[in-house]
């Protein structure tokens, strides 16, 4: 009875979007623990989470976006925007939770500008997020006048290079908003909601559903996600830069589309979102250790990239026979 529990386990991981994902994290890592010896020295897979961190967390918003058939390019502005502010105002002595907040306020603030402009007046996401990223990129510019902001205080090191009970406290950060994404993608309604309007947006409104609320919504989430990915990039850096966050966005589309998630909406999962950073983290570090040139690096993502979203569309094709 127990195997065959495991059986029907296995099949219906095999089945899901993120089990190519997680058979290529596996090759990899197997990969680079054969090429080199350090890859595996605590130190070195300690270093690959923390930088994993970061872009997984900006991941989150962008699996919510994709998967409604939209994407965010202006994760990246948006996450120096919120990082720079929150600096900017613990530097001038306001009370911290308020700085913080108010960081991850703009950043939700943005991303419902987004939604607004997608959802209600029918604008592209590409053009929509394209013109938001343009404009968080020049207000963080014009609030720093181009400089980074320093002399923050000590304790605020704590978020971006503490730990807690032995685990760096950006990992904790990432873990916790993965399971809440988990939790809203897979066991409340707004979860079927956002994959019903990434498979068929018609059909939704059809069936009484306001889509536009949750596009909204999913846009929201994403300001936020990448807000709060600034004010830990900040604390890590201890200093708000305004310059921060250049190509996040395709990083996080890269993620997302390695997890498995269709480009076109409706299909994937966070879980697999997760895989996607880290095989995308491991990966770099892999290169990086071998020396292989940041030239032939881009090469060889790019080239992941496109195949995974080729296996992706063969995979979609295939089910929908």
């Amino acid at each position: 009875m127990r195997s065959l529990l495991e059986r029907y386990r296995a099949s219906k991981f095999a089945r899901s979007t993120a089990f190519l994902p997680a058979v290529g994290l596996f090759v990899v890592v197997a990969c680079m623990i054969a090429l080199n010896s350090r890859f595996l020295s605590f130190g070195n897979l300690e270093n690959v989470a923390r930088q994993v961190s970061i872009n997984a967390i900006i991941s989150v918003g962008m699996t919510f976006a994709i998967l409604t058939g939209g994407i965010d390019l202006s994760v990246g502005a948006v996450m120096a925007l919120a990082g720079t502010i929150t600096a900017g105002l613990l530097v001038s002595g306001l009370n911290a939770g308020l700085a913080i907040l108010a960081g991850l306020g703009v950043g939700a603030l943005f991303g419902a500008g987004n939604g607004l402009c997608i959802a209600r007046l029918g604008m592209p996401p590409i053009i929509v997020t394209l013109a938001s990223m343009s404009i968080a990129r020049g207000l963080g510019l014009i609030y720093t006048n181009g400089y980074p902001i320093s002399g923050l205080p000590d304790w605020f090191a704590f978020i971006g290079r503490g730990k807690v009970l032995g685990i760096q406290t950006p990992i904790l950060i990432m873990l916790v908003v993965y399971a809440l994404a988990y939790l809203l993608l897979q066991r409340m309604p707004i979860g079927r909601y956002i994959y019903a309007i990434g498979g068929n947006e018609e059909a939704v409104r059809l069936s009484g559903i306001d889509s536009r609320k949750y596009k909204i919504i999913v846009y929201l989430i994403g300001g936020f996600t990448a807000a709060l990915a600034g004010v830990v990039l900040s604390s890590r850096l201890m200093s708000g830069q305004p310059n921060a966050g250049v190509g996040f966005e395709l990083d996080a589309i890269a993620a997302v589309v390695l997890g498995g998630t269709s480009i076109s909406g409706g299909r994937g999962s966070i879980i697999g979102t997760l895989i996607g950073a880290m095989l995308l983290g491991v990966l770099n570090n892999g290169l990086n250790l071998l020396e292989v040139s940041p030239y032939v690096q881009n090469v060889i993502k790019g080239a992941i990239i496109l195949l995974a979203i080729f296996i992706s569309r063969q995979r979609g094709t295939a089910s929908a026979r």
